[in-house]
């Protein structure tokens, strides 16, 4: 039995995914790294472990109400772990963000700011004082009453419901409408109502062609169907809905993602009149601090604002002082290009987890685990720094801090490491080494150590010469003024520059219309799917081809089992408790809801029928539990298969389990997934590949693999754009267009471009000295 002051947090027999029953003792009040390649079970320590434990500790303690709730969820996979504090995770999964939610409600400044204005703020002549809660967009006290403060409103346009006028009504004139029976429905009703649905749109008298598409009407007539052969309908009838009608109550109404985003189509959307785009009500608008209202402080810059709010009155100080408090160090983390206003959904997964450090840091908390997923994820070197200043202050406030994380800089800046290797999934699973960093290399099987201790200089590599330019601008958007670019063609650019300075932006104006591009493949971090319904083996389409295997065999054909039957999502072969997803989410009433197995299949998805079929003695649960690296071998001699892991073992994902939900992939794991989703497709013609930060959340082992394979690419005649942080990269590229020379405001300019090592040297570039030191150390 531990001491109650042991200084240790000690895991015995951590069993959680890939780890082989592992012991590690790491200790209290310190920074400790865990570094390993993807896949190696550095997570699964971590989150999956540590972390689920102390909330599993958490949970024990509430209400038995809610535990009744709760036990469902499961403990981890571990003997016992002693010495642990409460801790809070930071990792960069994204809830489902929503349009309301913003910078100002993630990090509660918003909450401080509307404080200020109803308590400070400068009223107009004889109004009344407005509660906090008016100046809140989200509020029924502050949210404009005509667009109810999404600042927004949609409309829609001949233009958009008739893209082709020429057409008649029968020919489909109204794009807008349904198709199938309900479209044809429409159609015969505006027949019988009398209209011409025979003659071309623009023939129409114009008072007809409004009431069509913009009447709130809905007259009720009866239809008589025109008899088709061998068919007898009968009337019925019919309720008229305008094409503007039905395309605001689908837009509005429907739970189904393709029906709404069709609907998007033939609205536009524009700032709303009443309150031009700033979500509240005119009274609240009306109340202004330092000479702005809180539409126009919400909109600066988060370093501007904290200027704008210096040297204010002796009645505001105490409020003034709070706000700009809370905003420094969401500044020291290089976000103070971000404004109040911004939108949850356009921010980075990197930026978001760094606006919740920043947040933390305010919090107050001491004796605390800090667990937190790639901080540096999406950061500038130059801003790594800032980052490790902010993670020992979280330290020295009596916390000890947890840091998943494969930039070597904050690796060095650690007090304790634990490394997990020496390889992915069932290669993995094992400390390697626990304890202070040099240590590490005398470790000889760590794919880390090779990179920490390597000072050997860069390989020389000779710059491809491009065949041709890709012109872009002159640019006006977000922070880039008239910017102008030019990217090389045939050749692989690296487009680096600090957070914010306008990469994404800049890369977003290549579209395949522009001359030169040809087919245009861009692959972001967006998740491949928001439910554990949808996964790496139904995403890549690899699970069709399975399907068709177990559908093929001498069993499945005795049965008469088609294709379908061995999919989760129909109706059939799945297990229906849970619809086919393996799991029930639990709602928990205070928390975010949570997945857990399936009580009836325990997380097979099947009904136990469909589980009788097997091929090669596995069953199709079985088989989607593979990873891929075993499924290559499985499936080695299935070439439509073969193909498809041949390429996921390309980008270095050898380790995941064919039927992993995509709510457990990473940023990082999903963007690779979409791109071996497009290098097994047979490529003719030249291709302009465009991806945002691919080697978030890789080992520098991976990102040697990953850009043996971009190089490839770029080799066989394609052109590779990449937005880049990580320097061993941009020394790797033909080409180099370094944005800045700082983030929001003061970035948005092309500081520097050429190869790599003229960028190197440039002046007035923050990215050169690291670059430099990139190109003449090695790592």
């Amino acid at each position: 039995m531990h001491s109650p002051h042991d200084p240790y947090v000690r895991v015995r027999g951590a069993r959680e995914h890939n780890l082989q029953g592992v012991d590690v003792d790491i200790p209290r009040d310190v920074l400790a790294v865990f570094t390993g390649v993807s896949g190696s079970g550095k997570s699964s320590l971590a989150f999956g472990t540590i972390y689920a434990e102390a909330q599993r500790r958490y949970f024990e303690s509430v209400a038995p109400y809610a535990r009744r709730l709760i036990h469902q969820v499961g403990a981890p996979k571990v003997g016992e772990i002693t010495g642990l504090p409460p801790a809070v995770s930071l990792q960069q999964r994204r809830s489902a963000p929503t349009s309301r939610s913003s910078v100002g409600t993630v990090t509660n400044l918003s909450n401080s700011l509307r404080m200020l204005f109803s308590r400070a703020g400068d009223y107009p002549e004889g109004a009344a004082r407005l509660d906090s809660d008016a100046f809140s967009p989200n509020t029924a006290a502050g949210a404009c009453p005509e667009c109810h403060g999404l600042g927004q409103v949609h409309r829609t346009t001949e233009e958009l419901l008739v893209p082709d006028p020429a057409l008649s009504i029968r020919e489909g004139a109204i794009a807008a409408w349904p198709g199938a029976w309900q479209g044809k429905n429409l159609r015969d009703i505006l027949d019988t109502l009398g209209h011409d649905v025979g003659r071309p749109w623009r023939e129409l008298p114009a008072e007809d062609r409004e009431w069509i598409l913009f009447t709130d009407e809905q007259p009720v007539v009866t239809v008589h169907p025109v008899r088709e052969a061998e068919r007898i309908q009968r009337p019925y009838q019919g309720t008229y809905m305008s094409a503007r009608r039905y395309v605001m109550k689908t837009f509005s109404d429907t739970k189904s993602p393709t029906l709404r985003a069709k609907a998007e189509r033939f609205l536009s959307s524009a700032p709303c009149p009443a309150c031009g785009g700033s979500r509240l009500r005119p009274e609240a608008l009306a109340v202004t601090f330092a000479g702005r209202n809180i539409a126009e402080l919400a909109a600066l810059p988060l370093a501007e604002l904290a200027r704008a709010l210096q040297g204010t009155s002796e009645a505001a100080r105490v409020l003034t002082a709070d706000l700009r408090s809370r905003i420094a160090p969401v500044s020291e983390l290089g976000l103070g290009y971000l404004s109040l206003d911004r939108a949850t959904p356009t921010l980075s997964a990197g930026e978001l987890q760094r606006l919740r450090l920043a947040t933390q840091l305010r919090s107050g908390l001491f004796g605390v685990v800090y667990v937190l997923d790639e901080p540096s994820a999406g950061l500038h070197p130059a801003d790594t720094e800032a980052l490790l200043t902010v993670l020992e202050r979280l330290k020295s406030a009596g916390n000890s801090v947890f840091v998943v994380e494969h930039h070597l800089d904050v690796v060095r800046g650690a007090d304790w490491l634990v490394d997990v290797g020496p390889r992915a999934g069932e290669h993995g699973g094992r400390v390697l080494h626990s304890g202070p960093v040099a240590e590490l290399e005398r470790v000889a099987e760590s794919a880390t150590a090779r990179f920490l201790f390597d000072r050997s200089p860069a390989p020389v590599r000779d710059v491809r010469s491009p065949g041709g330019q890709l012109k872009i601008g002159p640019v006006t958007r977000h922070n880039l003024r008239g910017v102008t670019a030019e990217f090389p063609l045939g050749v692989f650019t690296a487009v680096t520059g600090v957070s914010g300075s306008g990469k994404s932006t800049l890369i977003g104006e290549i579209t395949e219309e522009l001359s030169g591009v040809g087919r245009l493949v861009s692959v972001d971090q967006k998740p491949i799917g928001r439910t554990p319904r949808s996964n790496l083996a139904t995403y890549t389409g690899l699970f069709d081809v399975v399907r068709k295997v177990f559908a093929a065999t001498q069993e499945a054909k005795r049965r008469d089992y088609g294709v379908g039957r061995f999919s989760f999502n129909v109706a059939g072969g799945r297990c229906e408790t849970c619809q086919g997803e393996g799991f029930v989410s639990v709602e928990l009433l205070f928390l975010p809801s949570t997945y857990t197995p399936c009580p009836d299949c325990g997380g097979a998805r099947y009904r136990p029928e469909t589980l009788e079929v097997t091929y090669r003695e596995r069953n199709i649960a079985q088989v989607l539990d593979l990873t891929v690296e075993a499924a290559a071998d499985f499936f080695a001699d299935t070439p439509a298969v073969a193909r498809s892991l041949t390429t996921l073992l390309d980008v270095g994902l050898g380790y995941l389990r064919l039927g992993q939900p995509a709510t457990e992939l990473s940023g990082g794991e999903a963007q690779r997934i979409k791109l071996a989703s497009e290098l097994q497709r047979v490529r003719r013609g030249h291709t302009f590949y465009l991806l945002d930060e691919p080697t978030t959340g890789l080992h520098p082992a991976d990102v040697e693999v990953l850009m043996r394979q971009l190089h490839g690419l770029v080799d066989a005649g394609h052109t590779v754009v990449v937005v880049e942080h990580d320097m061993t990269v941009v020394a790797g590229a033909d080409w180099v267009i370094d944005l800045g020379p700082g983030g929001g405001d003061a970035g948005g300019r092309i500081v520097a471009v050429g190869p790599p090592a003229e960028v190197a040297g440039a002046a007035g570039s923050r990215t050169a000295p690291y670059l430099a030191r990139a190109l003449g150390q090695g790592r």
